[in-house]
């Protein structure tokens, strides 16, 4: 009995997070890159079973793959997707690109996530015509630019030039000084603005600049942020 209540406390805790005791499999692979000759790896977590699963292949941000990169893919698991995480630095020799992103542009890192879409489809635990891609930050304005390529894309804090693809939705801080929110415009269904919200809005960090950009957790903007994904990508991979 002791146990139990030990396991509801943790999981309790675990919620509050934003992390799942919900059971993955983790897997590890190598695809070999296309067109810029670069190899991707790429870290495959499912949930439990035979499958097949809907996917979205998640895109980190300029600091590389943190520990909300990995809550995210956990979340997707909790909500029956595979999660395919790409690490778009390690084969290029790079750790950050926050200061000099444009070292890594939007295009190469688009067609990593293309890439990650054609190793899933060759996986037979992946519905194939069911793949999404979800992105933060500088890999939100990578899954901008392959968002044609993809059923469904949620882009967290990017780098908007226009109009929000009718495919994707964006999610951004009204006080986010480093993509300033601005630069995005689209309907309702497909681009939400927290008032008042920073970059990275969606980290349960302390509060912190960073390279001269202010950057703090919201709450309920992260909140509503998971709620939007979850029915966005349920809309329109079926799940």
């Amino acid at each position: 009995m002791r146990q139990a209540l030990g396991i509801r406390a943790v999981a309790a805790l675990l919620a509050i997070l934003g992390w799942s005791l919900v059971a993955t499999n983790v897997s590890h692979a190598r695809g070999v890159g296309s067109g810029q000759g670069d190899a991707s790896n790429y870290e495959l977590l499912t949930p439990q079973g035979a499958g097949p699963f809907p996917a979205v292949v998640v895109m980190h941000g300029c600091d590389g793959i943190n520990a909300n990169t990995r809550r995210w893919a956990e979340r997707l698991v909790s909500w029956g997707y595979a999660a395919l995480i790409v690490d778009s630095f390690r084969s290029r020799g790079l750790t950050n690109v926050c200061n000099h992103g444009a070292m890594l542009p939007a295009s190469v890192r688009a067609r990593d996530a293309i890439e990650a879409k054609t190793y899933l489809r060759s996986l037979p635990n992946i519905a194939k015509g069911r793949i999404g891609l979800v992105g933060f930050s500088h890999g939100g304005w990578a899954a901008l630019a392959a968002s044609s390529s993809f059923s469904a894309v949620v882009a967290f804090y990017p780098r908007c030039t226009g109009s929000v693809p009718a495919n994707t939705l964006v999610l951004i801080g009204s006080a986010d000084d480093w993509t300033p929110s601005q630069r995005c415009s689209g309907r309702a269904a497909n681009l939400k603005i927290y008032s008042g919200a920073t970059h990275a809005f969606d980290a349960p960090r302390a509060e912190r600049t960073y390279l001269g950009h202010h950057m703090a957790y919201d709450a309920t903007a992260a909140t509503d942020a998971e709620d939007r994904t979850r029915r966005f990508l349920a809309s329109r991979l079926g799940r």
